[in-house]
């Protein structure tokens, strides 16, 4: 649906934008306020009758959706801190240790190299200078996220940023923090030991019962599922320990969906309840890399994830309301955004997205890009998302790059065709490379865009449960978008 212009409403009546739900209509604004309206009191509200009603009024006017004594000063303050991360630069940086993996995965984007192909792996050397590029960031926050291939594949590497990093925090005075991104195959009990010493995030991926996960993550020399489970247990073990709290300290999985997936999606939900796992993001396949060469053999059309989206989640809330905690990442993460005026610190729900002004990756070799996906181009032949290299331009020069400046236009919903006036818009945001990769344009047709249409469905069922007005399941929600001490953007998609 368009966006009802103002001049056409009532004169105290805000811009607003609307999405007929079910038996009513969802009405949003540019702050992330909303309210579902029967089509009576929508009708009303189009007409400019809104006076006629007291209890409306006061709902539109403490929404901000009727302009009143101090509405420019509320909406302002409220604008600000939902963009907040305009201001910044800057935070994740990934740090692509290797392309060497020892799993050669159905749907692995990220071009892999053999174990034996050192030749592909960051020197250390490199790995302090990409430190260095990494401490020129003007924001407070650095999250240092180490992936692959395997990172563990290349241990020097890593511990020379870890410590390197440190070493320099200690003038920088930043919040420094690191995200391990594994599957956990080559983990050994020194290399946990020093993880947990040094306060590093692990992340790993999951894709469900055993039998499932090695039909999609095969390694030659050793059980994919067997090592996981392992590893995830003994980091739980050492982090109970030492006396953390596991809601806190714990490992996170990813789980990416592939054809064999779509009939196991309570058996998906119950692994990772069984292994003790406190979240889960359920993941499509991505065009990146080896899945575009391999779809017919793993895809689905976009409608049969969407379906195994909503069982996997509906049994995820099932058990939460029974008394068995996990979170669903991805739902999470919009809910942050409807919810509160926090940014989740996730790049792709962002307007302008995080490419480069939130985010940079760095290649193994020091070449950097404005993000993780930019850089799977480069692997693909296409090295237009490249900024610089570390080492060679500093990293404001990189971000004032021409990259970086058309992704930030291609990403602002404001200036794009069905996202200016979706009422998602204020929850959402666009992935320009995704658009490039599946529609060769940046800007991307939304109305046959695939992640658009993800993006409409997960909203339309969280939306749905919150207009039950269910007070068991608001709690749910707003548990899982809790500030957590020790929060960090890691195990983000693709």
């Amino acid at each position: 649906m368009v966006a009802v212009k103002p001049q056409a409403l009532n004169k105290n009546l805000t811009y607003i934008r609307f999405r007929k739900l079910d038996d009513g209509v969802l009405v949003t604004n540019d702050v992330g306020r909303f309210l579902y309206l029967s089509e009576e009191q929508f009708k009303n509200v189009v007409q400019g009758k809104v006076g006629l009603n007291p209890d409306l009024v006061d709902r539109l006017f403490q929404n901000h959706f009727l302009y009143g004594r101090g509405y420019a000063e509320s909406m302002a303050a409220i604008f600000r801190t939902r963009h907040a991360f305009l201001n910044s630069g800057p935070n994740l940086h990934i740090v692509i240790l290797t392309l060497r993996c020892n799993h050669t995965c159905q749907y692995c984007h990220a071009s892999r190299e053999p174990m034996t192909r050192t030749e592909f792996d960051m020197s250390v050397e490199r790995a302090r200078t990409v430190v260095d590029t990494i401490f020129q960031a003007t924001s407070p926050t650095i999250n240092v996220e180490f992936q692959g291939g395997e990172p563990l594949a290349n241990w020097e590497a890593l511990k020379a940023v870890v410590e390197y990093a440190e070493e320099k925090n200690k003038e920088a005075r930043k919040d420094l923090a690191f995200t391990l991104v594994s599957n956990l195959s080559l983990m050994d009990e020194d290399k946990l030991a020093f993880l947990i010493a040094h306060n590093v995030y692990v992340c790993t991926s999951l894709d469900g019962p055993k039998e499932l996960h090695e039909k999609n993550r095969i390694c030659s020399h050793a059980s994919s599922f067997d090592a996981t489970q392992h590893w995830i247990g003994r980091f739980h073990e050492e982090y109970k320990a030492r006396g953390y709290d596991l809601d806190v300290f714990h490992v996170d999985a990813l789980m990416t969906t592939t054809r064999y997936s779509l009939p196991f999606w309570k058996e998906v939900i119950d692994t990772y309840v069984a292994l003790g796992l406190k979240t889960i993001h359920l993941r499509p396949l991505n065009p990146f890399g080896f899945a575009a060469k391999t779809w017919e053999r793993i895809g689905y059309a976009n409608q049969e994830f969407i379906d195994f989206y909503k069982r996997a989640f509906d049994y995820v809330v099932e058990l939460n309301l029974g008394g068995t905690e996990l979170i669903e990442r991805m739902a999470a993460i919009y809910l942050t955004r409807i919810l509160t005026d926090r940014d989740p610190n996730y790049m792709e729900l962002r307007s302008p997205c995080g490419a480069g002004i939130g985010q940079v990756a760095y290649n193994y070799d020091g070449r950097t890009f404005t993000c993780d996906e930019g850089r799977m181009m480069a692997q693909m032949g296409d090295t237009m998302f490249q900024m610089g290299e570390a080492g060679q331009d500093d990293l404001t020069t990189m971000l004032e790059s021409d990259p970086v400046r058309t992704l930030v236009v291609a990403s602002t919903q404001d200036g794009l065709p069905h996202c200016s006036t979706c009422a998602y818009k204020p929850y959402c945001g666009v992935c320009p490379i995704y658009n490039y990769m599946t529609q060769g344009d940046l800007m991307g047709q939304m109305p046959t865009n695939g992640r658009c249409q993800l993006a409409l469905a997960t909203c339309d069922h969280l939306f749905r449960y919150l207009n039950k007005d269910n007070e068991a399941v608001l709690r749910i929600f707003n548990r899982w978008v809790a500030v957590k001490q020790r929060q960090i953007s890691a195990c983000e998609p693709y």
